[in-house]
């Protein structure tokens, strides 16, 4: 029988704390939701006396019907000079009506003299007072010993008594937190040992990563005896972030062999990591453990050659069982089992033995040296591995094009136009268009005039554009790489375009894109 180990996310609270992360309520709701359905056991909702958008959350969440998680409401111990039944952010809680509610109190002794400005003992009877009451209507209580890694490394024996009187109080877990994220692994280790030893109560443990050990500090506080784990998804949170739920629960589960959530809820970790990035309207960063694109994914060729046969020769678990899935990439660093892996992952025909595939390789180190870079532009990719195999057709050709930028006078904004003649079959087409910039112009021109033989190509259009300079030391003469994202409404593609001018790379990229769309509207 596995040792259960419980999850409490505090995305809502602490991970709203993190730079540029605001969760609107009804967001929260929605994250809330997805956690219950994934598995979480506690899901802190917020403070309610902090804020009305908390208040609106809690009053939401009445509504809704958690299978799973608990829903937690996040607070303080009373003022040092209210009565606990007086204390605004104590009547906030209760009136939040979850069945948990999480305080913190202060251990660390530099706190309670310069923050709070109170004797020794009082503290000790705030952190008591609160805790029993709140146990006294009916709630479940979560007591998070603040900065307690840092108060027990000043003063031992007080900051084991702070956590006597959240026991005494009823406390029915008691959280060590590494408030500011400066404890390393070996006295995580050596204090929650000790604390056990004196405590009868459940543990928990609350890290942060200004140490960047947050993960490992949480799991060896499991290891030696904590059963309750606070985390955030994706690792958000003040200044650093907070211990990662993405990484801790797998490594839990897969490495460690506890139980956190079933099977079935482990393998959407990667949909709620992604999930939970775009309300936060964040790019979801690829070099994430377990979740990340990049977690699974494989560059060079002897490891491709090698995951091939033998996926465990450089993964470290199978990525379905967190709901990832393999990556190969191509680039110079490429050897023929990637460009294989990729033609099969893009349903291209190719033999294994065939001459095109060194070439394709070849191909790709030239290119690659020159400034092209495939790993987001499959879309080129794939053209340039037809091309080689004799499975591409030129849709058309260029005869020539103009771009012009006019401006009118100081205060008018710049004007683009562009005039192209491209050659399709045996006829000639000549086009003119205005755009919002020299590339908006040439894109609008080259449809202008493809749409004559291709009408299809209506159905298309650029979503993204980004421009960089690779070789910045040559200053304007230095070459750039485009790279374009179209979509037809239905699949969308990268493709690339390098060139010392930024107007002939663009062109290269939207001839690509273009051609990309003819090849697959044959089919």
């Amino acid at each position: 029988m596995r040792t259960k180990i419980f999850t409490y996310d505090t995305t809502l609270r602490d991970g709203t704390q993190g730079e540029e992360i605001a969760f609107s309520a009804e967001d929260k709701v929605k994250i809330a939701k997805r956690l219950d359905a994934f598995g979480i056991d506690y899901i802190e909702g917020g403070w309610p006396g902090s804020n009305p958008k908390d208040m609106d959350f809690f009053e939401r969440a009445r509504d809704v019907r958690f299978t799973h998680a608990k829903l937690a409401a996040f607070g303080s111990t009373r003022r040092a000079k209210n009565s606990v039944e007086d204390d605004a952010n104590i009547k906030a809680l209760l009136a939040a009506q979850t069945p948990v509610v999480t305080i913190f109190g202060k251990t660390w002794l530099l706190h309670v003299k310069t923050a709070l400005q109170i004797s020794d003992e009082e503290n000790l009877e705030i952190i008591e007072d609160s805790v029993r009451y709140l146990k006294k209507h009916g709630r479940e209580v979560i007591y998070d010993a603040e900065h307690f890694f840092d108060g027990f490394k000043s003063d031992r024996a007080y900051a084991l008594t702070t956590l006597r009187s959240a026991e005494r109080g009823g406390a029915d877990t008691i959280v060590l937190c590494d408030t500011n994220g400066g404890t390393l692994t070996h006295e995580i280790i050596e204090i929650v040992r000790e604390v056990k030893q004196n405590l009868a109560v459940p543990l928990g443990i609350h890290t942060h990563n200004d140490s960047e050990v947050a993960v490992a500090n949480s799991l060896a506080a499991i290891q030696n005896g904590c059963v309750h784990v606070q985390g955030t998804i994706n690792g958000y949170g003040e200044r650093c972030g907070n211990a990662n739920l993405c990484s801790i629960i797998p490594n839990l589960q897969l490495k460690m062999k506890y139980s956190c959530v079933s099977h079935e809820g482990l393998e959407s970790l990667t949909e709620l990591s992604h999930y939970i990035s775009e309300l936060a309207n964040l790019t979801h960063r690829k070099s994430l453990a377990y979740v990340g694109e990049s977690a699974f994914a494989h560059k060079g060729g002897v490891h491709v050659s090698a995951v091939m046969k033998t996926p465990a020769t450089y993964e470290h678990i199978n990525p379905d069982e967190v709901g990832n899935i393999r990556r190969v990439l191509v680039s110079d660093l490429s050897g023929r089992s990637n460009v294989l892996y990729k033609a099969k992952e893009l349903g291209i025909d190719i033999d294994d033995k065939s001459p095109a595939v060194q070439l394709i390789v070849n191909d790709l180190k030239e290119l690659e040296h020159y400034g092209y870079q495939y790993e987001d532009a499959e879309g080129s990719f794939e053209l340039l591995v037809k091309k080689r195999t004799k499975q591409f057709k030129e849709f058309f050709e260029l005869e020539g094009f103009k771009v012009i930028i006019h401006k009118e006078s100081y205060e008018a904004m710049p004007v683009s136009e562009a005039i192209i003649k491209v050659r399709g079959g045996d006829k000639t087409e000549l086009a003119a268009a205005e755009g919002n910039g020299p590339v908006n112009a040439l894109d609008k021109a080259l449809r202008k005039a493809l749409e004559r033989f291709y009408p299809q190509l209506s159905q298309i259009k650029l979503t993204d554009y980004k421009v960089r300079v690779l070789d910045s030391q040559n200053a304007t003469a230095a070459k750039v790489r485009v790279l374009i994202e179209t979509q037809n409404g239905h699949a969308s593609w990268n493709t690339v375009g390098v060139s010392p001018d930024v107007i002939e790379a663009s062109w290269k990229a939207l001839v690509d894109s273009l051609s990309y769309h003819l090849l697959k509207s044959e089919k």
